[in-house]
């Protein structure tokens, strides 16, 4: 089985390859009984000033090997907006 770490690196390289957009950061970590599901935080528009850049953020499931099994945008959202709840 693939280390967290491992699974990370490989769905930010998968979501930046599917989507062609740069990755921000792995926001989420979640062992599954197939293996791994990865959020990853993709720049999806620059904006000026930085705070009005629009982000999305993308779920990867990885499977026990490092491949990818799916990914899928899971919302988007302005970089100012503050997330409450």
């Amino acid at each position: 089985m693939l280390s967290a770490s491992d699974a990370a690196k490989r769905a930010v390289h998968y979501v930046t390859e599917m989507t062609g957009k740069h990755a921000e950061s792995v926001v989420g970590v979640e062992r599954t009984d197939d293996g791994w599901r990865i959020s990853v935080e993709v720049v999806e528009s620059h904006r000026i000033p930085d705070s009005a850049d629009i982000l999305a953020c993308y779920q990867a499931e990885i499977d026990g090997d490092g491949e990818l099994v799916s990914y899928r945008r899971i919302r988007r959202y302005s970089r100012g907006r503050v997330e409450r709840g």
